[in-house]
């Protein structure tokens, strides 16, 4: 654990390849994870301010217990807007060999209380190994009465020029159109690709969901569990123009696709535990001249 030059605590963790990952206990946000190579898979914006109470932009920040504006709180809900602590005292639960992991905690307090009336443990297990961040968020109700949430991983990616991506896994499903006033739809193309504005949330998707860049020549490999919905966001030109925490072009080398659970909230009964949980993972891909079927990727097909 370290300082920053802002006086913010942050985690770095490594692996014996070289991969990297760094945390800010603000937030319990997941900053930077660079491959071995020491190529970094995430963005974030150099303008946004790492101070509370505003959100920062970018890496891998938690929504929680809303997402957006569906709700009465503030955008995207409260976690990622206050001070973590490491768990001293974590849940035990298998972990792989030859990774480094760090355990988050975060509780409910009488500020929240005021806005939220439901008292909940929030847990986050960060780890980084080979080729592979995971992260694994537990939600316990803590409370005498029931209580019900939204939850998203919100993953901006770096990509190399968004015109040039594509989004597998995808098609053939509903989703709600956030720029046509959550009115629901079906995706019609074989992959997502972008020209323009997207805020989409693709409902009750699969377990894996590949992002190909073809300039990097590298797929990056979603896999979810407890999340049942995706959310795939880039602001294009007017609204990164729009945005005080974004440069004008930088919607040109990032794109947003986030496991999420939205439509169908969760529900927890007093003491029960919600466990969800992200892994990403990077392959070589010489995608456009055929050396790498993404659908394999997608269906695990050698």
């Amino acid at each position: 654990m370290i300082s920053d030059a802002d006086g913010s605590s942050k985690i770095i963790l490594t692996e014996p390849t070289g991969s990297t990952a760094e945390v800010l206990l603000f937030g319990g946000q997941v900053t930077s994870w660079k491959n071995a190579r020491r190529e970094e898979l995430l963005y974030m914006s150099n303008k946004s301010v790492r101070k509370s109470p505003k959100g920062i932009r970018g890496g891998i920040p938690m929504c929680f217990p809303q997402i957006g504006n569906l709700g009465l709180l503030e955008q995207h809900g409260f976690a990622r807007n206050r001070l973590w602590s490491v768990d001293k005292d974590p849940s035990p639960f298998s972990s792989a060999t030859n990774q480094s992991t760090v355990d988050l905690i975060t509780k409910s307090t009488e500020e929240d209380l005021k806005t939220w009336p439901h008292r909940f443990e929030l847990r986050l297990r960060i780890s980084v190994s080979a080729g592979k961040l995971s992260l694994v968020p537990r939600v316990r109700n803590v409370d005498s009465k029931a209580f019900s949430f939204m939850f998203a991983l919100r993953n901006y990616f770096s990509v190399s020029d968004i015109s040039e991506v594509r989004v597998e896994g995808l098609e053939t499903l509903d989703y709600l159109d956030n720029l046509q006033q959550g009115d629901r739809f079906t995706e019609q193309a074989d992959a997502i690709t972008f020209d323009g504005e997207i805020d989409r949330v693709y409902l009750s998707t699969p377990t894996k969901i590949a992002i190909i860049d073809h300039e990097k020549k590298r797929t990056i490999v979603l896999r979810k569990e407890g999340m049942v919905d995706a959310v795939v966001w880039n602001p294009w030109d007017k609204k990164a123009k729009a945005l005080p925490d974004i440069a004008d072009d930088d919607y040109k080398t990032m794109l947003c696709v986030d496991s999420a659970a939205v439509e169908t909230h969760i529900v927890l009964k007093p003491f029960e535990e919600w466990k969800g949980r992200q892994e990403l993972s990077t392959v070589s891909s010489s995608y456009c001249s055929g050396q790498l079927d993404p659908r394999k990727v997608l269906h695990g097909l050698s």
